[in-house]
């Protein structure tokens, strides 16, 4: 029985190396956060690009017969070209030059739904004809001047 309480000692002891040596197996480690994702690029906002003026216009809103100088019966364009996306007020204000002052003639505005480039046709007629004299129109995107057109009435 003496021989019987070694081996039970030894293999008691013998389980007790083995337990204290042994390692828990250290649990995985968290998964790295996935990465943000980029921002989406901001919107490309409304600009003018553009305004030329002249007495004719295509379908696509372009002037077709550019000019500065107009006779006193000419309808008068100016095609204002802009460029991005987004929703904006474009505005139009003619004056005419005597003395020294600027009188208005005509102010007209359009809201524009741009999704890119894009032009806005604005106008001004006069049957009985136009004085001679220097005009101008001031091109105005959300009510901020962005183009000036100096033209001439002979």
């Amino acid at each position: 029985m003496n021989t019987y309480l070694r081996y039970l000692a030894v293999a008691v002891i013998g389980l007790g190396l083995v337990a204290c040596g042994k390692k828990e197996t250290p649990p995985p480690p968290a998964p790295a956060p996935a990465p943000a994702p980029a921002p989406a690029p901001a919107p490309a906002v409304v600009a003018v690009s553009s305004a030329t003026l002249g007495t004719a216009v295509g379908a696509d809103k372009n002037i077709t017969a550019p000019t500065e100088s107009f006779a006193k019966k000419d309808t008068i364009y100016v095609a204002v070209a802009t460029t991005g996306s987004g929703t904006a007020t474009v505005k139009a204000r003619w004056t005419y030059t005597t003395g020294g002052k600027s009188v208005p003639v005509k102010e007209d505005t359009q809201t524009i739904q741009a999704t890119g480039p894009a032009v806005t046709e604005f106008h001004i007629s006069k049957p009985d004809g136009w004085p001679a004299g220097d005009y101008q129109v001031e091109i105005l995107l959300n009510d901020q001047v962005v183009q000036t057109k100096k033209f001439a009435v002979k």
